[in-house]
């Protein structure tokens, strides 16, 4: 199917729900690079911006019933899109509403982008997503990955997890109904939950916090946007996708990597970078093809000197 097929099967399809798509919203043949952290990837043959959690799942829904494959990108963090992008329908999650009650109940659509959910939490004064300020991802990624980060400062012993502070989610289910689940369900583990296992996908999230002095809070945000920013390259000069491999029997693959003395070392434009051995930075004109060559030379460095199998936990999607 051309893209133009797809966008007229997709509106389609989603005729008889409650809120059909609109056909001047499907962008056809749209590069998908600018929507990524790593600023790599070809284009999507239809592409839809998603503005509510009931657009992403009639988009969703719609797909399925047209037979089309598709594909939810959040805020572009942790995935490598192939040079020749993306077939079917890409919907880039935007779904950004979100409420804080006195009760410090916070719920919020999928979409939001974590810096903005930390940083309205701080401004009222709850505790419990500051640790996550300065971390590219959208509330759905953040439940998808169980994201965390070693905080509180100077120690730095502890990894904290959201799923300390989840409570509950609705999700459009693999098998089409939506429904709101708990803990259980997610099977929050480290980098890992029930949707990299299921075709569920997250529609909005509620979290519980505790009050807290918000002095102490932006205290906190200060504390590890100085503590990350001194490990991370910058996302707005070096774009990368955050680390590429994941721990090997707790070893960080950073570590061996930087044992092989490939810091800097560059095919193209991907370079391993300067700070971080763990991350592949895009030195301005990147290609999905000039990262996956440098990632298969560090597999091979490192199983040479010690023996390891580097697995990457960078999702690569599409086509390369």
């Amino acid at each position: 199917m051309t893209p133009a097929q797809i966008a007229d099967a997709l509106v389609a399809a989603s005729a008889s729900e409650s809120t059909p798509l609109d056909r001047r919203r499907l962008q056809l043949s749209a590069p998908l690079a600018p929507y990524t952290t790593f600023r790599i990837g070809g284009p999507a043959d239809v592409l839809l911006e998603a503005q509510t959690a009931d657009e992403l799942a009639t988009a969703i829904t719609a797909a399925k019933q047209a037979g089309i494959s598709w594909f939810v990108l959040g805020l572009g963090a942790n995935v490598l899109i192939g040079d020749r992008g993306i077939r079917g329908l890409v919907i880039r999650n935007a779904a950004a509403a979100h409420t804080i009650s006195d009760d410090g109940t916070v719920w919020s659509e999928s979409g939001t982008i974590m810096q903005e959910l930390v940083l309205d939490t701080v401004r009222a004064g709850w505790s419990g997503l500051e640790h996550y300020i300065g971390i590219p991802s959208t509330v759905g990624g953040a439940l998808w990955q169980n994201l965390h980060f070693l905080s509180p400062a100077p120690e730095r012993e502890r990894t904290m997890f959201i799923a300390e502070v989840f409570a509950s989610c609705e999700i459009l289910a693999e098998e089409g109904d939506r429904k709101v689940v708990d803990a259980d369900y997610i099977q929050f583990g480290y980098d890992d939950t029930v949707f990299h296992h299921r075709r569920d996908v997250v529609l909005s999230a509620t979290f519980q916090l505790t009050k807290a002095d918000p002095a102490r809070l932006h205290q906190i945000l200060q504390e590890n946007l100085s503590w990350r920013g001194s490990r991370h390259p910058w996302l707005q000069v070096h774009p990368s996708a955050g680390s590429i491999f994941k721990k090997i029997e707790g070893v960080g693959a950073g570590r061996l990597i930087d044992q092989c003395g490939l810091k800097g070392f560059r095919v193209g434009d991907a370079q391993i970078s300067h700070i971080h051995a763990n991350i592949l930075v895009n030195l301005g004109h990147a290609t999905a093809a000039d990262v996956r060559a440098l990632v298969a030379h560090a597999q091979a460095a490192v199983k040479e000197r010690f023996g390891y199998e580097l697995q990457p936990e960078v999702g690569f999607i599409g086509e390369f």
